[in-house]
């Protein structure tokens, strides 16, 4: 099996996010578009959808779907998105970003009255193809929402004012896999977590020791930011 991160930006450092209904159809696009058949109406209303429902997706719905890739991680941010991807078929990872991408910009143009690209041109994607890279980059993604917490937003720096604010932060933040992976169902529906489980037996612990000892020099020039 072989990893890859993938990451794609707003154009112009646009918000590709206003609000939670954008948040929950993104998460929605995640399961809805990872299957090898041709994606159906590209327009949902969400305007009933109770965002304290981890289950994406029906039970009979996911019965009957061949995935193209395996998501092992994610992080929606305000103007991007991280995914940690693998293939299930050839060439899944090209599909699948093409029908997130064109699937979900139709959603936003349509919402909000607006033509043109929503993304940021080619989506960039990043082999994971060592051990440093590959122990780093879960953790890395799953720490991006710190970058709206004002006393931890220099993180990168091992700048962090109050490690317990900052756990407490990353708790509160659904747009991530880091709940689903601390032990509490998020969007389970959506995530494979196998793989970096079997490394990281107890990823509270993970986490909290990253926190105190990040160093992110041995991977920086391997980053898509």
């Amino acid at each position: 099996m072989e990893l890859f991160h993938v990451l794609n930006r707003g154009v112009d450092q646009r918000s590709i996010v206003a609000d939670d209904q954008d948040r929950i159809r993104f998460v929605h696009d995640l399961f809805e578009f990872n299957d090898i058949k041709p994606a159906g109406s590209t327009y949902y209303s969400f305007q009933y959808l109770d965002l304290r429902s981890p289950d994406i997706g029906e039970i009979g719905d996911k019965q009957k779907r061949q995935n193209i890739v395996e998501i092992h991680g994610w992080c929606l941010m305000d103007n991007h998105y991280h995914l940690l991807l693998s293939e299930k078929i050839e060439g899944g990872i090209t599909l699948f970003i093409r029908k997130l991408n064109i699937g979900y910009a139709k959603y936003f143009n349509e919402r909000y009255k607006r033509t043109g690209t929503l993304f940021q041109g080619r989506t960039k994607k990043k082999h994971i193809d060592n051990d440093a890279y590959f122990l780093h980059i879960l953790n890395y993604i799953h720490l991006n929402p710190l970058d709206y917490l004002k006393e931890s937003n220099s993180w990168r720096e091992k700048q962090i004012r109050n490690h317990r604010q900052a756990l407490s932060h990353l708790k509160d933040y659904r747009w991530s896999s880091y709940i689903d992976y601390c032990g509490t169902k998020n969007f389970p529906s959506i995530i494979t977590t196998d793989l970096f489980q079997n490394i990281f037996r107890n990823y509270k612990k993970e986490i909290k020791s990253y926190l105190r000892e990040i160093d992110t020099s041995e991977i920086q020039s391997m980053l898509l930011e």
